[in-house]
């Protein structure tokens, strides 16, 4: 039986091909995405400091993962990654960052059941329509017929994309990094 908690061993990671670096520096369009929580999200109008970390797909539990799914690189890891940073929920806010959210291209009914399932204290948000993907060109890859978002994390100030993760890897390791960073860049603004 497969278990979303944790990783297996030998994961291929991923390597960096490019699809990112247009990223920072860029003013986020204005696009309203569903969320978890009802809402509609617009990144590009929220103030302060916002964290975004896009993941392929969510597994369900007694559910399949698709064929090959743990050979593809970056593909495995999104509970574990959306735990994380339900784990490091608290110091994110500690350090400053006033929206957490995730994003995938599932639908909201779909992302429901893992965000209740994980208890996630943010909301996750979907893209479903692919706007904000295709406006903004975030990396993608296709599975068995369906596009799905490679793993990458936007740290977004005041509608800016101020610095992005990517590849991610290990995901689980993704909520410490971004804590790190932004650690480094306070330490950095204070000298």
């Amino acid at each position: 039986m497969t278990t979303y908690n944790s990783l297996p061993d030998n994961l291929p990671a991923p390597e960096d091909d490019g699809h990112a670096a247009h990223l920072p520096g860029l003013e986020l369009p204005i696009i309203q995405l569903p969320a978890t929580d009802g809402r509609l999200v617009d990144l590009s109008a929220l103030s302060g400091l916002a964290v975004v970390y896009a993941y392929p797909r969510t597994g369900v539990p007694g559910e399949p993962l698709p064929t090959g799914w743990d050979d593809i690189p970056g593909a495995r890891g999104c509970t574990p990654q959306s735990c994380a940073f339900r784990d490091h929920f608290a110091d994110l806010r500690a350090a400053g960052v006033e929206h957490v959210f995730g994003l995938s291209l599932q639908d909201t009914a779909y992302q429901q059941e893992v965000a209740e399932r994980l208890h996630l204290p943010f909301p996750l948000l979907s893209d479903h329509r692919h706007e904000l993907t295709h406006s903004i060109r975030l990396p993608t890859f296709t599975v068995e017929g369906a596009v799905l978002l490679k793993r990458i994390t936007l740290i977004i100030e005041d509608g800016a994309i101020s610095h992005v993760f990517y590849p991610v890897f290990p995901p689980d390791r993704n909520a410490a990094d971004v804590l790190a960073h932004l650690h480094g860049k306070r330490a950095q603004d204070q000298e």
